[in-house]
Formats: structure tokens, C-alpha cells, sequence
């Protein structure tokens, strides 16, 4: 019995401290670019429900993924470390296990965890993301690229799914989940139900445009995200707070580029994000820079809740709640990989040999290194926004931030442990096509 009552104890303190703690809905829409969105200034029609929720919080404008790709940029999210730390650096690569979570510290916590996805690159047996949630649903119903390849659902599915786990919660324990919408990924979809609100003649839907396209996967996305929000509104026993999220943008014929991952141009790195909790969280603009590393820790300063000591991402919190003043002058990190690893019998080697491009952001000035060509380019974010015309000579030598980054992505791609070790000859190579070591 003298075991059993502090056990007792601890058990009652623990669920009665959870239960006053808000719900968490993780909102993510799959490749949705920031500019696209009417609340970051797009003139067309596409998002009004998102504009309203993300209008009653916090809202970053200068806000980035760490990598372009779904399942690096998620984990990373969710473990708040970079793809080469994780392990899942590139799509196809599982993340290595046992890592601290978002997840698993708000389980710790009393709450009751749950994800619902829909892109095939989120799959449990391709990421190891079923460890981080009590409840892991893939919503894998339909097909993508005209029903060929590549299981998928759409936003009417994910939306369904959601919400009947949000009618089996109770009030007795708080909840976190996150809903991950597959659209607006490629191949863009025709909604006929949307083209209206974008002017857009659905009698002229064989001249629309990718672009075109593209908008109305945006709304019709948005118009299901109105689904999901009405069903929160019956949980009124408790508050809600709402993370609003893409892992990555896209690029629409950008520097000659349509997709995402191969490139670290704002296109598909720069992303919305946003905090909404009304009542605990005044509307506000954040204009310093963000980066989706941010999303766990923030999480869990406004919860009050100690972050695990492994994660990378800036604590927000004080800023959103407390009056604190952002770094205007942060250095962000941005690695971009191969996409997809076909086969899962060799996940090293798919590390190893995936690394693009780096990049290094700081006070609106990106630096970028592109691995195979040797190629350094510096873009003025402020005077040159579509990155056009690069300030430094091709061939220059690279800063000592980017090296440093450099060394660290490659160390980690390789697992090597000891970081004070003598430099390797992978090592030497990198500082060599870095230009600090001459031929």
C-alpha cells in the first residue's frame, strides 16, 4: 500500500494539470506557398477561411521550412531537428528512433495524440512516425498523377477522418492532433465548386493555366479546412490552439522550375506559419525570420511545458504571450536533398548521396551553395525578392557560416558522432568544392 498511494498521487496531480491545458490542432496543408494566401497579400480569392482563423493570431511573415521535401520538412517539425540530425533527409528515409517528440512529450503530458495524413510519403513504414502518436491514421484512398501512382487522399477525406476523431475525444484529457491536407501538391486538380470565388469561367476550364489550377486546389483545400474548424467549435468544453503550417512551398515555373525540393529559392522554401489561440494569443505580425524547427518548442512554451534539451528550434512563446522582442537579425539553415529513395535496402547510402544545395538566411540575405556545380550565390531578399541577380562570383569562396553548415549536414549525413574528430577525406572534399582548400 505505501506504493501504491504515491503512485496514486502522482497519477491524479498529472491528469488534473493536463486537463487545464488547451487541445493543440496542428493544421498543415501540403506545398502551399505563403504568397498564395489573401492574408500574405495574394488579390485573389483563395484562402478565406484560413485568412479569417490566421487573422485572430500570430502570424509570421518571413517564415521558412528547413528543407523543401514533405516527409524531412514533417519530422523535422515534429522532433524539431534538421533532416541530417533526424535521418529522414530525403523522402523514402525513415527517421532513426527513439527520438524526444512533440508528440511524445505532450503523451508524457496527459494528452491524447493523434495525426492524420494523407501524402504516401508520410507512411509509417517509410518515416517511423507511428512511434510519436498514440493514433497514426493514413488516409490513402485515392490515387495520384490520374490514378496511376502514389496513394493519397484529398481534403474532403482528410477532413472526414479528422473529424470523427474529434467526435470520440471527451473533455477528461486534452488532445493533440495533426491534420496533414495532401493538397495543393502536383498534378493540380480542377474544382468546379471554387472557380467562382477566383473569377475564374469554369465554361473556359481547357485554358486555365497551372497557375490557374493551382488556386482552386488552394480554395477547395481551404473550404474543407472551414469543415474542420466547425467541428472544433463543438469543443467548447476547452480551448484550442491552432498551428497553422505548410511543410513547403512550390515553385510555378520559377527560375524555369515547377515542383519542389531540388532547389532552395523562396518559392518552396518560404512558408506560412501561424499561431492561433483567441483569448491567450493577440493577433499580431512577426516579421523576424522562422523556420518550422520553431513549431515544437513554441508549442510547448505556451503549454509551459520544459522542451526535450535535443531540440533545435527557437522558443517563441515569450514573444507571442509575454511581450518579448524577436532577433530581427536570426541565421536561419536550409538543406535541400534528392527526392525519393526507391529502394529501403541501403537508407545510408540514400543519405549520403542525396545532398543538393545548402543555404544560409540572415538579415534578408541568403546565401546559397549548390554541391555538384560548386556554385555560391548571395541574393539581396529585400531589393532582389525573386533572387534573379546573385551578389557573389560563382566560384567565390563560401562565408564561414555556410562552411561551418556545411561540415555539420555532411557530418551528420555521414553519422559521424565524434565532432572534434580529425577531418576526414569526405571532410577535406567539402572544404575543397567549398573553396577553402586549393586544388
Amino acid at each position: 500500500m505505501q506504493k501504491v498511494i504515491p503512485a496514486l498521487w502522482i497519477l491524479f496531480t498529472f491528469s488534473g494539470y493536463a486537463a487545464d491545458r488547451p487541445n493543440v490542432v496542428m493544421i498543415v496543408v501540403d506545398t502551399l506557398r505563403a504568397d498564395r494566401l489573401g492574408i500574405y497579400g495574394y488579390s485573389k480569392n483563395t484562402s478565406p477561411v484560413i485568412d479569417k482563423l490566421l487573422s485572430r493570431g500570430v502570424v509570421f511573415n518571413n517564415a521558412r521550412t528547413v528543407e523543401p521535401l514533405t516527409a524531412p520538412a514533417m519530422i523535422s517539425v515534429i522532433t524539431s531537428r534538421y533532416p541530417h540530425d533526424h535521418g529522414a533527409s530525403r523522402n523514402g528515409l525513415s527517421m532513426y528512433p527513439g527520438l524526444p517528440s512533440l508528440g511524445k512529450v505532450l503523451r508524457d503530458e496527459g494528452y491524447r495524440t493523434g495525426a492524420v495524413v494523407g501524402n504516401w510519403t508520410l507512411r509509417t513504414g517509410l518515416t517511423g512516425l507511428a512511434e510519436h502518436f498514440q493514433h497514426f491514421e493514413e488516409v490513402l484512398l485515392r490515387k495520384r498523377w490520374f490514378g496511376m501512382i502514389a496513394s493519397e487522399s484529398d481534403a474532403e477525406d482528410i477532413t472526414s477522418v479528422s473529424t470523427d476523431f474529434l467526435a470520440r475525444q471527451n473533455k477528461d484529457r486534452p488532445f493533440f492532433l495533426w491534420v496533414h491536407y495532401t493538397d495543393p501538391h502536383a498534378p493540380y486538380k480542377l474544382h468546379k465548386d471554387v472557380a467562382g470565388q477566383l473569377g475564374l469561367p469554369w465554361k473556359n476550364r481547357a485554358k486555365f493555366t497551372r497557375s490557374d489550377r493551382y488556386d482552386m486546389e488552394v480554395a477547395y483545400t481551404d473550404a474543407h479546412i472551414g469543415r474542420l474548424l466547425k467541428a472544433l467549435e463543438k469543443k467548447k468544453h476547452r480551448e484550442t490552439l491552432i498551428v497553422f503550417i505548410s511543410d513547403h512551398g512550390e515553385s510555378l515555373g520559377e527560375h524555369g522550375y515547377w515542383g519542389h525540393g531540388r532547389n532552395l529559392y523562396e518559392p518552396t522554401l518560404h512558408v506560412p506559419m501561424a499561431f492561433v489561440r483567441p483569448g491567450g494569443i493577440r493577433p499580431a505580425v512577426v516579421d523576424a525570420p522562422a523556420t518550422l524547427l520553431d513549431i515544437a518548442p513554441t508549442v510547448l512554451g505556451l503549454l509551459e511545458i520544459a522542451s526535450p534539451r535535443e531540440f533545435d528550434g527557437y522558443d517563441w512563446s515569450d514573444v507571442l504571450v509575454g511581450g518579448g522582442r524577436p532577433d530581427p537579425r536570426r541565421m536561419t539553415f536550409h538543406q535541400a536533398h534528392r527526392g525519393v529513395v526507391l529502394s529501403v535496402a541501403d537508407q545510408q547510402r540514400g543519405r549520403e548521396r542525396g545532398l543538393l544545395e545548402l543555404a544560409v538566411v540572415a538579415d534578408h540575405v541568403k546565401e546559397t551553395f549548390r554541391v555538384n556545380s560548386r556554385t555560391r550565390r548571395v541574393f539581396d531578399l529585400t531589393a532582389d525578392p525573386a533572387e534573379h541577380h546573385s551578389k557573389a562570383a560563382k566560384k567565390s569562396k563560401v562565408s564561414e557560416a555556410l562552411r561551418a553548415w556545411a561540415l555539420d549536414v555532411e557530418q551528420g549525413l555521414y553519422k559521424i558522432d565524434n565532432r572534434q574528430e580529425a577531418l576526414s577525406n569526405r571532410d577535406l572534399e567539402m572544404l575543397r568544392s567549398l573553396g577553402y582548400i586549393d586544388d
